[in-house]
Parts: structure tokens; sequence; C-alpha cells
């Protein structure tokens, strides 16, 4: 995946990890698979907006505050 993807899904592990929630549980609030958020985490996966949404929403983000986190990313 791209340089993005990857910097995407390492801005959504630091994130769960500073709230506290396991994969499994930020997979089950955003409605999707563990495996498949693992693959998100790991820039293995790309997801699409709605999973995105569905992410930003278990971490009690909004989209655009998950992609400012993103943006600020070095």
């Amino acid at each position: 995946m791209s340089e993005a993807v990857a910097r995407l899904g390492t801005v959504i592990r630091r994130l769960r990890l500073e709230r506290g929630i396991s994969q499994e549980g930020l997979a089950a609030l955003a409605r999707i698979d563990r495996t498949f958020m693992g693959e998100v985490e790991r820039g293995e996966a790309n997801p699409s907006f709605d999973v995105l949404e569905r992410i930003a929403r278990g971490l009690s983000l909004n989209l655009s505050d998950l992609i400012r986190q993103y943006e600020s990313e070095d």
C-alpha cells in the first residue's frame, strides 16, 4: 500500500491506544471485522470513506478530526 495508507493506519492505531480501546473493541464499534481493522492499522488495507467514518466515530471523533490528526502526523 501507499505511504499515505500506512500513515493513516499509524494514526488510527495511536488514537486507539490513547483511548485504551482494543483492536477488537474498535472493530466492533466500527462494525468491521477485527482482521480488517488490523490490516487498516498496518497499512495493508485502504478503508472506504464509509469505513473511515465509522472508525472515526468508534474513536469518538468526527471524520474531520481524524483527518486533522492524519495531516499533523509527521
